[in-house]
């Protein structure tokens, strides 16, 4: 069945076989140990086993397109070399020519772009493994619900309790942020930052708000000791209370249009474990929190700051559902729209999208730009939560 496919093929998985292929080219692909792809393009290898290099190929070019427009599908194609004149050029000119894009240096490029690039493609290409271009998964209704991958930036309107809110849903990883005041993002009851190669939304924030020499090596670690400072001037030698919003400067997030960064003290670490407790209240709490900080801190920016991006609050290695963080930050997305803020929700998967949409009852209204959707084609479910 094809949704077991799909649930096999992780996108850490992926992403170390498309690293693969960025550094060996799409001429060798016949060569490369790649079985996670191939299964990927599993119904047109099948029809065609000697043809599978064509397959594979394919579901990438489709990947890389659904990136939408913009500056990581351009990165995608330079490093992949999937532009024509590109194809049997050398994996240093292809990465060269991908960290242009971004103006950055070539080893910059390297230890962080490449891999958000990349990774985004591994997404995509997991997607695709399970539903086709309408965003059905063949042979299995579960999936009936989820918006096509190419949404990455979609206005949105929820309902629930009540109320409506206009929100501009986000579905790429949360340091690709652009042009929002205020972001909102999860952290610990300690205010003690993972590693920077961790895979959670505080550690990507923390990795891309490092302030950098052109050759990649931070200098500032600037959100984390923007946090101690923070504890420092409280005199805390001891948690903070779940529900705590804390705020820092941007760090190089700023040359992105973030001004503030704003951290939600919803995980409780478990003591002699690497695991942690989230509660939705204090999810509740820390929305409410960050939203009353915000109306505090606006009058001293100039100009205003008037929009605020969150995450979905210990949804992440917090282990709290979807659907319960959702649920959790309803009240505040509902109150921050009314009273005018214009407000962002970013997630990194397609799939946990859908669940949002379902929960707050989400339909599709028009893209980034404003353009209208056209029908009630694009209408995901309106169900109340």
């Amino acid at each position: 069945m094809r949704w077991a496919i799909e649930e096999s093929l992780d996108p850490a998985s992926m992403l170390a076989e498309i690293r693969t292929v960025r550094r060996e080219g799409l001429t060798r692909l016949r060569e490369l140990e790649v079985p996670m792809l191939r299964r990927a393009a599993v119904g047109a290898s099948e029809r065609d086993p000697v043809a599978w290099p064509l397959a594979v190929e394919g579901v990438l070019r489709t990947a890389v397109e659904l990136l939408g427009e913009g500056d990581l599908r351009e990165a995608a194609e330079c490093s992949l070399g999937i532009r024509p004149a590109l194809r049997g050029r050398p994996a240093a000119d292809r990465r060269r020519l991908a960290a242009r894009v971004y103006g950055v240096s070539t080893e910059r490029f390297r230890k962080f772009q490449e891999l958000v690039v990349l990774g985004q493609v591994a997404e995509r290409v997991c997607w695709l493994a399970g539903h086709g271009a309408d965003g059905r998964s063949r042979g299995d209704e579960r999936a009936a619900a989820l918006p096509a991958p190419d949404l990455q930036h979609q206005w949105v309107e929820l309902r629930g309790g009540g109320h409506r809110a206009r929100v501009l849903l986000h579905v790429h990883p949360v340091e690709l942020v652009r042009g929002v005041d205020v972001l909102v993002a999860p952290t610990n009851t300690h205010l003690e930052l993972p590693a920077v190669y961790k895979g959670s939304v505080s550690a990507a924030l923390r990795r891309a708000a490092a302030v950098r020499d052109p050759a990649g090596t931070v200098l500032r670690d600037a959100v984390q000791e923007g946090l101690t400072a923070w504890r420092r001037r409280h005199g805390l030698t001891h948690p903070v209370d779940p529900g705590t919003v804390v705020p820092t400067e941007p760090g190089a997030l700023g040359r992105q249009g973030v001004r503030r960064i704003y951290h939600a003290a919803v995980a409780i670490p478990r003591t002699g474990s690497n695991d942690y407790d989230v509660l939705p209240r204090d999810v509740v709490a820390a929305a409410a929190a960050a939203l009353d900080l915000m109306d505090r801190e606006a009058p001293s920016f100039e100009p205003s700051l008037r929009s605020l991006c969150f995450s979905l609050l210990g949804a992440g290695r917090g282990g709290l559902p979807a659907r319960e963080s959702a649920s959790a930050l309803w009240p505040t997305l509902a109150r921050a729209a009314a009273t005018g803020r214009e407000v962002h929700l970013v997630m990194r998967r397609p799939a946990v999208a859908a669940t949002v949409l379902q929960v707050l009852g989400g339909r599709l209204v028009a893209d980034a730009e404003g353009r209208g959707v056209s029908g009630c084609d694009r209408v995901v479910r309106e169900a109340a939560p």
